[in-house]
């Protein structure tokens, strides 16, 4: 059996000398670098009694240590299970208790919360500082030995597991295989025309598909340099556009640089490529971007359990609104929801997948696997869209009750839990309402309790200690009552209509 471990695609046989990763706050590493202290730390993994199979948790912050974790945990032949760093505690509860992972690996500063919650399933704990140091996952890291045998994989077995929700609000692990993630790079690489002379200016978080699978996995399969950047902030970026050539970011990248007066085209005259995804881009963002900077957005459309489905083109219409046409080799249909049959052009309807981009299914979630990937290997992604004639997708709205502002997912059911469990509180009914800056952002409609007076603030406050800082609404508008049909379901339409 030929070894289908991802690393080998990634990161051999480039030039040892070639610059791999610039973090502004440390030394710059190579593709030898890569290797040897993912080596060494791949080393460690085993040391602390990881073995391939085994899942590794991850809370930490972006970092080059973090970037060498994630290809030691493949060279490893383990899971990676990147969390989200705004999670908090009782957040946290749930995936560890779920993924049961053998590494739980965290912030140093949160080393006593994460041993708490490591020891009902057993899982060693270890930190990673975002310098890289001060941290007992590196100790001594430099006396083990750089060469390690990667283990034997085939392209089925698992590289990840990212956790996604439903609108009943238990979040599910969308488990990603060698093979998903290998295939959806090499087709985007070139696609993209990602080659060794590009320097990918990365400015997103790693925890998501987004900055860690399509940014981080495509630039390295090409031999690119990635400057990594620990946060999107306007001056370090626009610093960085000085040598960059590719950028890839949320539509709020986007629209806060257009606030900048400095962005122009001498800004933007080394970047031959701008990459937008994770939230829909507005098409006046489009538009305002192309008139600041001679650039056009290429959009593109993908989700955490299929990596990337369709993009506009390299070369060719990118067309503001859209998606554009599926990727090569990736089957994207416009389907009756209720019948699955394929619909005409300009119909709108339910958007199916089918792909080796897509998951091997929801970890420890049988029913919601048969149930949202069929047998027939296309995905059910919970979006509505349309196509047009000559393919091209444009993404209308969502089956599912989902909220993406600033490129993270929010639910509304784990939020309305949430409120609906306030004293004060009768009901609520939480949804996304459109933003310039993040996409859209997530607003609640509250009815009080008989006598209750209780305020913005004081639910705001309450939601802070349970829930991450994106999830927290950004409007409240208390009602008398919410609108409802005639089966007694929230009609957010309604709510979305009234702002």
């Amino acid at each position: 059996m030929t070894n289908g471990n991802l690393f080998a695609a990634l990161c051999a046989g480039k030039p040892g000398d070639a610059v791999a990763l610039i973090p502004g706050w440390e030394a710059p590493l190579s593709y030898r670098d890569l290797d040897a202290q993912s080596g060494r730390l791949a080393h460690r993994l085993v040391a602390l009694g990881v073995r391939p199979g085994d899942r590794i948790a991850v809370q930490v912050e972006k970092s080059a240590g973090a970037v060498i974790l994630y290809l030691a945990s493949l060279r490893a032949g383990a899971v990676y299970l990147p969390l989200n760093t705004a999670y908090t505690p009782a957040e946290l509860g749930y995936f560890i208790g779920d993924a049961e992972p053998r590494l739980f690996v965290a912030d140093p500063a949160f080393e006593a919360g994460a041993r708490e919650l490591a020891a009902p399933v057993g899982a060693a704990v270890a930190t990673l500082a975002a310098d890289g140091n001060s941290a007992s996952l590196v100790d001594g890291l430099a006396a083990l030995p750089a060469d390690f045998a990667d283990a034997a994989i085939d392209h089925e077995d698992l590289a990840a597991i990212l956790y996604t929700s439903g609108t009943t609000g238990r979040s599910k692990g969308a488990m990603l295989t060698h093979g998903n993630l290998l295939s959806n790079a090499a087709t985007l690489a070139e696609l993209w025309r990602f080659t060794a002379a590009d320097e990918l200016l990365h400015a997103l978080p790693i925890y998501h598909t987004h900055g860690l699978f399509v940014a981080i996995n495509v630039s390295l399969l090409a031999g690119a340099s990635i400057r990594l950047l620990p946060r999107f902030e306007p001056d370090a970026v626009l610093r960085a556009l000085e040598t960059a050539t590719v950028m890839m970011g949320v539509p709020t990248f986007y629209t806060r640089l257009l606030a900048d007066e400095r962005l122009d085209r001498d800004a933007t005259a080394n970047v031959r490529l701008f990459v937008s995804g994770s939230a829909p881009l507005l098409a006046e963002t489009h538009r305002a971007w192309e008139a600041r900077t001679g650039h056009r957005i290429l959009e593109r459309y993908g989700m955490t359990e299929t990596n990337m489905n369709t993009s506009n083109p390299h070369d060719g219409d990118r067309r503001p609104g859209t998606v554009g046409p599926a990727l090569p080799g990736v089957s994207v249909r416009v389907v009756d929801e209720a019948t699955r049959a394929p619909l005409a052009p300009g119909e709108i309807g339910m958007v199916e997948v089918r792909g080796p981009n897509v998951f091997k299914g929801y970890w420890r979630m049988a029913d919601k696997t048969a149930a949202e990937l069929k047998d027939d290997g296309y995905f059910i992604t919970g979006d509505l869209g349309r196509m047009s004639a000559d393919g091209y997708l444009e993404i209308v709205g969502r089956g599912k009750d989902l909220v993406i502002t600033g490129g993270l997912n929010v639910y509304p059911k784990e939020i309305e839990s949430e409120i609906d469990a306030l004293p004060g509180v009768l009901e609520s009914a939480v949804f996304g309402l459109p933003d310039a800056d993040f996409g859209e952002k997530v607003s609640a409609a509250v009815v009080r309790a008989a006598g209750s007076g209780i305020t913005e603030g004081e639910i705001l406050a309450a939601l802070g200690g349970t829930l991450a800082r994106f999830k927290l609404p950004r409007s409240i508008r208390f009602v008398d009552a919410l609108p409802r049909n005639a089966m007694g379901k929230v009609q957010k339409n309604i709510l979305r209509a009234q702002g």
